[in-house]
């Protein structure tokens, strides 16, 4: 078994040790534990239920950590002995052990944390290093989070899943630093979650991820810098992956329940269809823009829904778009730029590209806008 099956078992394991009354920081740092030893144990000497082998030896430190505190000793007499070997019940408690460590009384932060460590079974170093924090931090405020979730009740699966798919978006948008890649590991947990409820916008964020990932050769030169969509090479992108997106997402919306991120999924794969950026069926993603903003009616889809307005229907549409969008939105400068410029008005443009670089909030961004900037102002001569 590999490591990546291997921490597929990690939310099993925890919810069966919370069935069995552990509380879920203890469980949680029980199968932790379990894992270091099975991952020194098992290439010299494999279980023939590695769900099992974990559970007895989560469920040992479990024990051996409530006897050995004096002020749980209530607890462990209700705990009595080790359960007697036999099989590990079938009961699957992963979504919601997903429902709990995506809790909306913990911050987005703390819940991603959780949810990597708890779920995705990384350890508090490999978070640390993907997030670029110190390990005492992040280990601060994973214990934090598990403290804050101490008398909460683990939701059945009825609960809104709203907030673990936001957080699996959070993490796949982090997409890669460190020794992790956290674009993957969003990646691989929402498709776990996909084969433990029939809502079709699980189907939809998966797909929106595998759409968007299937891009990420072309997004970015070797040097680093970002290349725009329509500027892409087309053949780097993953046609296995897009296909695989595109698949889920009809399987998706076959049973008619739309919501967010399958339309931004459709939107996805209208761009993945087009082999070349002039086979971009604008109209119909300005359709599927309407969607989205009917369902979320947020300042980024009514931004890219201007871009999109002023593909289909020219710029001076988009710029009307644009219009009903305050002040101070982040990238409206730069949507701008793009629109005056696709109007024919370069030096208004340049001008707009240099403003929204110095609103930029990542350097590769900062230096692209720049860049833009430059070039209309060479144009100009």
């Amino acid at each position: 078994m590999d490591l990546v099956e291997l921490r597929g078992l990690v939310p099993a394991v925890v919810g069966v040790l919370v069935r069995r009354g552990a509380d879920f920081a203890s469980a949680e740092d029980a199968v932790q534990e379990a894992l270091i030893r099975a991952l020194a144990a098992w290439p010299h000497d494999p279980p023939r239920d590695p769900k099992a082998w974990l559970v007895t030896a989560a469920w040992r430190s479990f024990v051996d950590w409530a006897r050995s505190d004096a002020a749980r000793r209530a607890r462990e007499a209700r705990l009595h002995t080790e359960p007697p070997p036999g099989e590990v019940s079938s009961v699957d408690d992963t979504l919601r052990l997903y429902l709990l460590c995506a809790h909306p009384s913990l911050s987005p932060t703390s819940a991603i944390a959780l949810t990597l460590r708890a779920v995705g079974g990384l350890t508090t170093r490999q978070i640390a290093e993907a997030y670029l924090v110190p390990e005492a931090t992040m280990a601060q405020r994973i214990s934090r989070a598990k403290a804050r979730l101490a008398d909460v009740e683990i939701a059945d699966g009825s609960r809104d899943l709203g907030t673990v798919l936001h957080t699996l978006y959070l993490v796949f948008n982090e997409g890669y630093s460190g020794s992790i890649d956290l674009a993957a590991e969003a990646m691989r947990l929402a498709r776990q979650l996909a084969t433990r409820t029939e809502e079709p916008e699980v189907l939809g964020l998966l797909a929106l991820m595998l759409l968007h990932h299937a891009r990420r050769r072309a997004r970015t030169t070797a040097g680093g810098r970002l290349v725009p969509l329509a500027e892409q090479d087309r053949s780097l992108w993953d046609t296995a992956m897009i296909a695989e997106g595109v698949a889920l997402l009809q399987a998706a919306l076959a049973r008619d329940r739309l919501g967010e991120y399958q339309a931004q999924a459709a939107i996805a794969a209208l761009h993945a269809d087009a082999q070349r950026v002039e086979e971009t069926d604008w109209v119909q993603i300005v359709e599927w823009y309407d969607e989205l903003v009917r369902l979320s009616p947020s300042p980024v889809a009514r931004l890219n829904r201007a871009v999109a307005v002023g593909e289909a229907d020219g710029a001076a549409a988009g710029l009307a778009e644009l219009a009903r969008i305050e002040e101070g939105v982040p990238r409206r400068t730069a949507v701008a730029a793009y629109l005056h410029t696709l109007a024919g008005e370069t030096g208004l443009g340049a001008d707009l590209y240099a403003r929204a670089a110095a609103e930029a909030r990542s350097t590769a961004e900062r230096d692209h806008l720049t860049r833009e900037a430059a070039r209309l102002r060479q144009q100009l001569g």
